[in-house]
């Protein structure tokens, strides 16, 4: 048995009626006249495809099957249980040996390829979701530094502020005295935070810095 040319319709392999007389040493016209007599038991898309019209022009220009058919009004093409049928209806020991190896290397080998194509498909989807699971690390990894770097803005500024007031006025009643107070405060903070301004003091580190300012207490020099 020669090659055959692959031809595949609907997600199967098939084969043309003169493809299946070649593999089982008969000829086309007595495969066509098995059919004719036994048409009732064989069922459309299990046994057989019927193609023709659009279907078939397309077919034929996917270069899929021989020139010899390229003016073929209908074309039967047969699966692996249609071959059966007809490896059945002929009934020799050629047509038998044949229909095994279509078995074995025609009708399998496509079963074959679609699970390594499953297999390529899954590879791939790990392939993604590694690549998304290493995104996702890399952008909490960006937004940690990102926390990192980020300062205060203006309303935090202003909460951090109020705070140093309040904690300020809580202690010193006299606005003359505050005043050293505040710098004292906002200098420990800056000191602390290594910071060149209370402004600058990173997001990450804005309840620390409350924290600190609610617990402060001034150092007093003596005689004060």
């Amino acid at each position: 048995m020669s090659q055959l040319k692959i031809i595949e319709h609907q997600d199967k392999r098939v084969l043309t009626t003169n493809q299946i007389a070649e593999a089982f040493g008969t000829e086309t016209k007595i495969v066509s006249k098995n059919f004719e007599r036994n048409e009732h038991r064989y069922t459309p898309g299990k046994h057989f495809f019927v193609v023709q019209g659009e279907e078939l022009r397309a077919l034929k220009a996917s270069r899929q099957i021989d020139d010899n058919l390229r003016f073929a009004p209908v074309l039967y093409l047969w699966t692996e249980k249609g071959a059966w049928m007809h490896a059945k209806s002929i009934g020799t020991d050629q047509a038998w040996d044949a229909y095994e190896m279509l078995v074995d290397d025609y009708y399998e080998r496509k079963e074959s390829q679609v699970a390594i194509s499953q297999q390529h498909l899954l590879a791939a989807t790990r392939n993604l979701l590694d690549s998304q699971e290493l995104m996702v690390e890399r952008m909490d990894e960006f937004e940690q530094r990102l926390d990192n770097e980020i300062t205060l803005n203006s309303g935090q500024q202003r909460t951090l502020q109020s705070a140093v007031n309040k904690r300020v006025c809580s202690i010193e009643e006299d606005k003359g005295e505050r005043s050293l107070l505040f710098r004292q405060l906002h200098r420990e903070i800056k000191d602390r935070w290594q910071v060149s301004s209370y402004k600058d003091v990173r997001k990450i580190d804005l309840q620390a810095a409350l924290d600190y300012v609610a617990a402060w207490v001034p150092i007093r020099r003596e005689g004060a």
